[in-house]
């Protein structure tokens, strides 16, 4: 499917009174940019820019037994989550989304000053781990892969380990029944 920018929605630590954002910039329809800057100053050494799919998609994952393929085309080396949700909390009365449990896989691509067309990162199921609020959810339900209702690309500070400006170019994320011929195994 082609990247369409009206599909992907900001949610960035403004929401909680920090500084940071976030931009999701097509490029062209098979490439797109996910940038902006992460402030940990506001928030005390906290602090995260994302882009999350629109409304609620629920899609059966369920089939694809390897995981999640990213296919990156330009990175700055800098660790990103890619991020799942298995269940979208209702709405506060202030009508601001409630915070419920993400399931991120964390991944960083260095580029060693060679270009290359792109570079797979394989993501398997195992490596996304339940948070709440950038924290472990150890008690956590299991990924409900046959109900995902959001994907969505985050920079966080990993509580003051990164900051600043930040930018990657995806081709694709796409799920893959098993693992990819040449994909890293982040």
């Amino acid at each position: 499917r082609p990247w369409d920018s009206s599909l992907w929605v900001t949610s960035d630590d403004r929401v909680r009174g920090g500084a940071s954002q976030s931009h999701l910039f097509v490029i062209n329809p098979e490439k797109a940019r996910f940038y902006g800057h992460l402030d940990t100053t506001t928030l005390g050494g906290a602090g995260f820019a994302s882009q999350h799919s629109l409304g609620v998609l629920d899609w059966d994952l369920s089939d694809y037994e390897g995981g999640i393929v990213v296919a990156v085309a330009k990175a700055d080396g800098k660790r990103y989550a890619l991020t799942l949700k298995d269940e979208i909390p209702p709405r506060r009365g202030d009508g601001r989304a409630e915070a419920g449990i993400s399931w991120e896989a964390e991944f960083e691509v260095v580029q060693d000053g060679s270009s290359f067309d792109f570079k797979n990162v394989y993501l398997p199921w195992s490596a996304f781990k339940p948070t709440y609020r950038g924290r472990p959810k150890p008690d956590a339900a299991p990924l409900d892969l046959a109900h995902v209702k959001r994907v969505g690309l985050m920079m966080r500070s990993f509580f003051g380990t990164q900051e600043g400006d930040f930018s990657i170019d995806i081709h694709a994320i796409a799920a893959v029944s098993e693992a990819p011929d040449g994909g890293d195994d982040d």
